[in-house]
């Protein structure tokens, strides 16, 4: 691969970095001690050189890559979020409003956008390259969706994906937050196609010579684990109670359903249901903008929730893993509160932010779609 020289854009932060190789624009996210987690600078210096690149004629194709070995992005920077969220400052909210702009601008961005899913890529790392125009998984890649860990409801846009994925795949990885393979996040609709990761750099040559490149460049045929376990995922998760989805988990003979209940036991009773009730209602939204205002809307309840700042506590802070959930089990969910999320209005900072998307963020559908992993990496997410 040729040598680029990268740079922080003048006057911001060092913790994302560009190149120019050729006729690629390149963003190298540059924390690589906490896998590249995302902060509010780094979204300010994303979106001010995307825009830069969207009227450069030098410039063909952006793309996405995370600094270090363990991967490209482990989300956002939820200690950081919970700390302002006990201050009450309403930072938060502000960092999910500018996120979800991002992810927006990723969406609709007027050149190709190469993201490079090597490695861990979680929460808000899903929405700095799902929603590109060419994803990239390789061997090493561990997607996940795992916010009801943390109390919290998936966001970044990952729902409109997910509630597009083949028969139940994507109700299950949003209720559970479990990891999965880079050929389940192609099955997913989360990914296009399966590289070596020691290809990278020959990709990036040949996006620097201009070459226009598709999905051809990998495998789009790999299988992952998640196709074949439809067969306890379609019926088990079906229809849009959480607690009688448990209870099928429970009563399912096969190992991996046990493993998911035990998995959706120790999770936010809140939190799931939430995230249930999300991704059935954005299964009938008809484009991303509009799921990133309900994840902006949810976002902005659930900061407010002791479940949030508590499950950050018991994975990243304290690290004890044994959080006191508000409620003590699904069957403690008040359906009226979860109703009462999503009963207000969306929240008003969400309608200041430009999230329309050309094509409406919508990617066609496939037609069929892990090794699973229960939370992030409790070392690695977050400083």
């Amino acid at each position: 691969m040729r040598e680029a020289e990268f740079a922080a854009r003048p006057g911001m932060t060092d913790e994302v970095l560009y190149a120019r190789t050729g006729r690629c624009g390149r963003i190298l996210l540059n924390r690589p001690r906490v896998i590249n987690v995302l902060n509010n600078e780094m979204v300010t210096s994303i979106l001010a050189q995307l825009e830069d690149w969207a009227h450069d004629d030098g410039v063909l194709a952006v793309s996405i890559e995370g600094a270090g070995e363990r991967g490209l992005c482990a989300g956002g920077d939820v200690r950081a979020l919970r700390t302002v969220v006990m201050a009450g400052s309403g930072e938060a909210v502000r960092f999910w409003a500018h996120e979800y702009q991002m992810n927006a601008a990723i969406a609709s961005y007027p050149k190709p956008l190469v993201a490079f899913m090597d490695g861990v890529v979680m929460g808000g790392g899903v929405g700095i390259s799902a929603h590109g125009s060419l994803r990239l998984v390789t061997e090493r890649s561990r997607v996940a969706m795992p916010e009801t860990a943390i109390g919290f409801s998936p966001d970044v846009g990952s729902l409109f994906l997910l509630s597009r994925a083949p028969g139940e795949i994507g109700t299950h990885l949003a209720m559970t937050g479990l990891s999965f393979s880079g050929a389940d996040a192609i099955d997913c609709g989360l990914a296009d196609a399966l590289i070596a990761r020691q290809d990278i750099p020959g990709i990036i040559d040949r996006l620097a010579d201009g070459e226009l490149l598709d999905a051809g460049v990998g495998s789009t045929t790999a299988l992952g684990d998640l196709a074949a376990a439809r067969e306890w995922i379609d019926p088990c998760y079906d229809g849009n109670d959480a607690v009688a989805i448990l209870a099928a988990l429970r009563a399912h003979p096969a190992p991996d359903a046990q493993y998911a209940a035990d998995v959706l036991a120790t999770r936010s009773p809140f939190a799931v249901s939430i995230a249930l009730q999300a991704i059935r209602r954005a299964r009938h939204m008809e484009t991303l903008s509009q799921v990133l205002e309900q994840d902006l809307m949810l976002g902005a309840a659930m900061a407010d929730s002791v479940d949030f700042v508590e499950g950050v506590r018991a994975l990243l802070v304290d690290r004890d893993n044994a959080p006191r959930w508000q409620h003590r089990s699904l069957t403690d969910v008040d359906q009226a509160e979860v109703a009462g999320v999503f009963a207000g209005d969306l929240f008003t900072e969400a309608r200041l932010m430009p999230m329309a998307t050309p094509d409406g963020g919508q990617r066609p559908p496939r037609l069929e779609p892990a090794e699973n992993a229960a939370a992030p990496p409790r070392e690695e997410d977050v400083e």
